[in-house]
């Protein structure tokens, strides 16, 4: 029997033939293209030197370790994590201990160090939903803690957003008009992608007022090698960055409801929760390791799925190849560091607002009760504690003769985790609301 494109779902896309098949995977690869660069895009910005092809290259390569992990099974494409931006930021911003007076190219090694640790941690979450399941473990992770998390993720970057769109009010705006219109009255393929959209329709823009540089554009070859960084170590990037795979957690077992519930297979049974969560932790550890970004799940590829209805995990193994293929050119990552901070700063307005979004829609959707006192005041620490230490920054002590800082996110999880756990009246079970658990994706 015929099946028809968009309306009949396809679990093997090999019925369609070879072209259609390569114009799918194009397809994914589009969009997750504008969020998975602009990963490394904003780290720059920052300070911290992290490439576009070695972003791209990790990208791919985590998506294929992960479809190996979860037995083929799951069509699911890994890009760069926004959780983690936050963490970047404020190892950028260390200035005490071995880190005063370090350029932003010797911090970064430090950041992946952070990066490699907190894919760890997802091991060891996934052996221990192996062994005790998935509603013990989650008791530690309610969203009275993570939703506020989430929120200061987004509250800690905002000021960089409003700096970098001040360097051009009117062209920052323009990509914020665009991302608006498709995200909201776009149709299909549109309302998927508009960060990319918001991208190039500013950089159109951009083009024609003369605002745009291409100096290192035409320098740069059309083919060369990835620059690789080697992570380094260090308990003060490490506290910094590990708390963040908390969010991050949450974020893919939210993916993963979400893909189920969009295909009508249940992931999180087959191959299980503990395969997913290995094998995004381990596409992470890969990439921080030699210079990529945190790897994550992405929603905006779940949106691909609902929409074609091709539910093929070989569609999002060919976007995968095709990033790999696309990370092999200097000319291309050059063409892209040459977008505006204007526009970076307009898209980054929008992003670092949705984050906290998120974090609010975490709270509301599980049903929070903040009548309770518990809930209240874990949720008044994890912000003021987020809030305030970033802005003093943080709490430096010495352990055997080196100096630790601990920032305001790294306080304020550890704070929310701890009273979580002590105080009374804890009464969240995961998998009671599948609504709740399914919307956690900072990329849905």
């Amino acid at each position: 029997m015929k099946k028809n494109l968009g309306q009949d779902a396809i679990y093997d896309a090999r019925e369609l033939g070879v072209p259609r098949m390569l114009v799918l995977g194009l397809q994914h690869l589009f969009a997750m293209f504008g969020a998975t660069v602009l990963v490394p895009i904003l780290v720059t910005k920052y300070g911290l030197p992290l490439s576009i092809q070695t972003t791209l290259l990790f990208a791919g390569l985590g998506t294929l370790l992960f479809h190996l992990c979860t037995k083929l099974k799951v069509p699911a494409f890994l890009g760069s994590s926004f959780a983690f931006l936050g963490g970047f930021e404020a190892v950028a911003s260390l200035d005490v201990g071995k880190f005063a007076g370090m350029s932003g190219e010797e911090k970064l090694p430090y950041a992946l160090g952070g990066i490699v640790v907190a894919g760890a941690l997802y091991l060891i979450l996934a052996l221990l939903f192996k062994l005790v399941g998935p509603q013990k473990v989650m008791r530690f992770f309610p969203p009275i803690v993570t939703g506020p998390i989430i929120i200061l993720i987004g509250l800690n970057l905002s000021g960089s957003a409003i700096a970098n769109a001040s360097t051009c009010w009117w062209l920052a705006l323009v990509a914020i008009a665009i991302i608006v219109v498709a995200n909201i009255w776009g149709k299909g393929m549109v309302k998927i992608i508009p960060i990319l959209l918001g991208v190039v329709g500013s950089y159109i823009v951009a083009l024609i007022a003369g605002k745009v540089d291409f100096t290192e554009v035409g320098g740069a070859n059309f083919v060369g090698l990835q620059h690789f960084v080697l992570a380094k170590f260090d308990l003060t990037a490490i506290l910094v960055m590990a708390p963040i795979a908390i969010a991050a957690m949450m974020e893919h077992i939210g993916d993963m409801s979400a893909i189920s519930s969009t295909t009508g297979k249940n992931f999180i049974a087959d191959p299980g929760l503990h395969r997913t969560l290995l094998g995004d932790g381990l596409a992470t550890m890969v990439a921080g390791m030699f210079g990529g970004p945190a790897n994550t799940t992405y929603g905006e590829n779940t949106g691909v799925l609902a929409l074609s209805r091709v539910y093929d995990p070989r569609v999002i193994r060919l976007a995968a190849l095709y990033a790999i293929i696309l990370s092999f050119s200097p000319k291309f990552d050059a063409l892209v560091n040459s977008i505006p901070t204007a526009i970076v700063g307009g898209v980054s307005f929008i992003l670092y607002g949705m984050i906290s979004a998120v974090g609010v829609r975490n709270v509301v959707e599980n049903k929070v009760d903040l009548t309770k006192s518990r809930n209240l005041i874990i949720a008044a620490v994890i912000f003021v504690s987020g809030l305030g230490f970033s802005s003093t920054g943080g709490i430096t002590f010495t352990v055997g003769g080196a100096d630790v800082t601990l920032t305001g996110l790294a306080i304020a999880a550890l704070a929310g985790v701890i009273l979580n756990a002590i105080l009374p009246g804890n009464d969240y079970e995961f998998g009671t609301n599948p609504e709740g658990d399914q919307n956690r994706g900072i990329h849905a």
